[in-house]
């Protein structure tokens, strides 16, 4: 088994006894410094885990909250370097609380999935939540 952030906050929720307190956010909304001051804040908020969402163009599977944080994202011009880049800042200050990627499939098919994972992994990112990628590409 890899011993990486997710496992070992799960480990200590486990000895605490108690569920993650995960929050969620749209990276890049509404621009990328005040996202990155919301996501600096989240651990000291209670945050256990953080998902950070890639914004997409059309965010099928999504209310309609996050569809708008979405475009809003997209209208500050976020691309995905942005979101790792948000990612690797934060890094630089929390080594410790696991951040996991949440979006779509065509940002990860665009880049490449080795291309893709290798950004994600060097940026500092602990999971993927890809909503609409079918079991055979898992």
């Amino acid at each position: 088994m890899t011993i990486n952030r997710l496992t070992t906050r799960f480990a200590a929720l486990a000895a605490q006894d108690r569920a993650a307190f995960v929050t969620y956010i749209m990276a890049g909304d509404p621009g990328l410094e005040a996202s990155f001051e919301i996501l600096s804040k989240l651990p000291a908020a209670g945050a256990d885990i953080i998902e950070l969402g890639m914004p997409f163009s059309d965010p099928m599977a999504e209310g309609p909250t996050i569809q708008r944080a979405a475009q809003r994202s997209l209208a500050a011009k976020t691309k995905m370097a942005d979101v790792f880049g948000l990612v690797a800042r934060f890094r630089q200050q929390d080594a410790d609380t696991p951040i996991v990627l949440m979006g779509y499939l065509n940002p990860v098919l665009f880049r490449g999935f080795d291309v893709f994972a290798a950004e994600a992994a060097a940026a500092g990112v602990d999971g993927l939540i890809i909503v609409d990628c079918p079991p055979e590409e898992a």
